[in-house]
């Protein structure tokens, strides 16, 4: 009889469905059951969850679970939620999910550089002016993050011809981009870069990392895109920095509140770009075959890629 695996979420149905079809489609040794249709004594038997904004109540309805491997790549809330004595966190770390982000990436990032936010506005005054063309020779992008999708952004702009510094907590070096660390490499990067993107993981450390400080550092009318999460800036302090004019753009596709309230003053702020949240969408197939290799590798006793550190939250 194949293994019983819960998967436990709190999904739109169709969503769901959807999730439970792919992975069913690529563990034919698994029986994946959706938690609700397991009965007491059956969720004994479940060693291995699959999670997706789980209430962590179900979880711990699971008396033997060993294993809990989610379907999204940011575990913050997961981490915090099911506390502590939780059996191992596994994150989704999907190579097409950096390829995803990389381009959504090079696409703004060329969104700014082509000076697009200044063209709209021109359109809705029905001005026909021309802009000087800045090369992305002339411009430097600071990466704040280089773990697998900093790493992946930075040679997707690199092969396009800007000049890329990036920013870790701790020291890493990339091919062909200069790499900063630490409190003064941050101050570094921020006073050099033309575009700031954002792609650190939420951590105790890096929450509200982007604040007044911060934006007071950044070069005069240098751009930010946060792919991130919306918790690693103090908004107001972005709304001032951008009222101000220190900042001339801001491409925003995730936020503390989602979906973003009606009555947030990003929605008609004119250098404001509000995305709902769409920089890399997860894809089902290629995420539910990650899925089914780190639960070969569990059963197998072999190393499990994405384990999170819960020292350091991710």
């Amino acid at each position: 009889m194949p293994n019983l695996v819960a998967l436990v979420a709190r999904l739109d149905p169709v969503e769901e469905d959807a999730w439970l079809a792919a992975l069913t489609a690529v563990m034919p040794n698994e029986n994946v059951v959706l938690f609700r249709t397991l009965s007491p004594s059956r969720r004994c038997d479940v060693e291995i969850a699959i999670v997706a904004n789980p209430d962590p109540a179900d979880v711990a309805r699971l008396p033997s679970l060993a294993l809990v491997q989610s379907l999204w790549a940011g575990v913050e809330r997961l981490v915090s939620e099911l506390g502590p004595s939780a059996p191992p966190i596994v994150r989704m770390f999907d190579p097409e999910m950096a390829r995803t982000m990389s381009e959504a990436v090079l696409a703004w990032t060329y969104y700014l550089q082509r000076d697009m936010p200044a063209y709209a506005r021109q359109q809705r005054e029905k001005l026909w002016r021309q802009l000087p063309y800045r090369k992305p020779s002339d411009m430097t992008v600071g990466l704040l993050g280089l773990g697998a999708l900093g790493a992946a952004a930075a040679q997707r702009l690199t092969q396009a011809g800007f000049k890329v510094a990036g920013w870790s907590r701790s020291p890493k070096k990339l091919p062909e981009i200069e790499s900063f660390s630490g409190e003064d490499g941050l101050a570094a990067l921020l006073r050099t870069s033309d575009v700031v993107v954002c792609l650190l993981p939420l951590t105790s450390e890096t929450r509200g990392l982007l604040n007044a400080s911060c934006f007071a550092m950044i070069k005069p009318g240098a751009a930010l895109i946060n792919f991130a999460r919306g918790p690693i800036m103090v908004l107001p302090d972005l709304l001032s920095s951008l009222n101000s004019g220190r900042l001339s753009h801001a491409v925003l596709d995730v936020f503390d509140e989602e979906p973003l309230p009606a009555t947030s003053p990003f929605w008609a702020h004119p250098n404001v770009t509000v995305l709902p949240h769409v920089s890399a969408p997860t894809d089902l197939t290629a995420a539910a075959k990650v899925v089914a290799d780190n639960i070969g590798r569990f059963r197998r006793g072999e190393h499990i890629l994405g384990v999170v550190d819960r020292s350091r939250g991710y």
